[in-house]
């Protein structure tokens, strides 16, 4: 059910994303093609999964959350362009294809990754006859902040400050509640706001998508000592090679699978006390940190 699930969707977001990118002009045509390439390389689209899985939970009509899961993964795939930039983390492999400044070239894989994260506010604030105003501007509101300061990019200027240098967990676990945690938690978040869920109902979601986030990086800081180069599309080893501050790196590997399990087991009780079938998003709660990509 779960694998079945994420195709489903992972296929409809990819062909709303598509659509998107194909209907522009094509005044600047390698840019457009960069774009292309970075926003539909492949992935997971875990955070597009995450808006439709909580949206059917809530009974929200599909067409009422496309625009949210389109406008997410395309901030995702800005971030990841940018990640892969020699200032950044210098990879030149995502997803086992090269990476878009390796496939274009610097300046592009900068401007493509502008345009994606402006695409993404172009999506959310077109005319939809599903969402109300307040709904679209809730969502907005939401999405900045997640991929802004507070969240990603201040996610990021934490991570970049404390490569090379020792932190602590609190401060480890403050910059991937950022970096990671907050997109994540956004995907759910918008689909909360297009269900117009209950505060009680909403909080426990939040409490179970932060805990989510945050078990997600856990098991991406694993598959890099654990997982093959081929399983995760980029060079094996890369964070320990750039001396990145890792869960593993401060508690040890052990240490940080049974972070992994706990945090998973604290979004698996928060939704126990939900009022709905929420077997699909459990699953899912599951499998991050049972994959091996």
């Amino acid at each position: 059910m779960l694998a079945e699930a994420i195709k489903t969707y992972q296929k409809r977001v990819d062909a709303i994303l598509e659509q998107h990118l194909n209907q522009l002009d094509d005044a600047a045509p390698n840019l457009k093609a960069a774009m292309l390439h970075g926003a539909l390389l492949g992935g997971k689209r875990i955070r597009p999964f995450l808006v439709y899985a909580v949206g059917n939970m809530f009974s929200v009509n599909v067409n009422a959350l496309d625009k949210a899961a389109a406008a997410i993964e395309c901030i995702h795939a800005y971030s990841l362009i940018h990640d892969d930039l020699p200032a950044m983390d210098n990879d030149a492999l995502r997803r086992g294809q090269p990476t878009v400044h390796i496939a274009f070239d610097e300046a592009t894989a900068i401007l493509a990754g502008d345009a994606l994260q402006t695409l993404a506010f172009e999506i959310m604030t077109s005319i939809s006859d599903d969402l109300t105003p307040t709904q679209q501007l809730a969502m907005v509101r939401v999405l900045a902040k997640a991929a802004g300061y507070q969240g990603m990019c201040g996610g990021q200027a934490i991570d970049l400050s404390a490569t090379n240098h020792s932190i602590d967990l609190q401060r480890l676990t403050e910059l991937h509640n950022k970096k990671t945690g907050a997109l994540i938690s956004c995907a759910v978040e918008m689909a909360l706001i297009a269900a117009n869920a209950p505060a009680e109902q909403y909080q426990l979601m939040m409490q179970y998508a932060q805990a989510l986030g945050l078990a997600f990086q856990v098991q991406d800081d694993i598959l890099d000592i654990t997982a093959s180069t081929e399983e995760l599309g980029k060079p094996q080893g890369s964070d320990e090679q750039s001396n990145k501050s890792t869960f593993p790196k401060l508690l040890g590997l052990d240490g940080a699978k049974a972070c992994a399990e706990q945090l998973i087991q604290d979004a698996l009780s928060a939704l126990t006390k939900l009022p709905y079938n929420s077997q699909l998003i459990a699953d899912f709660a599951r499998y991050i940190i049972e994959r091996r990509l």
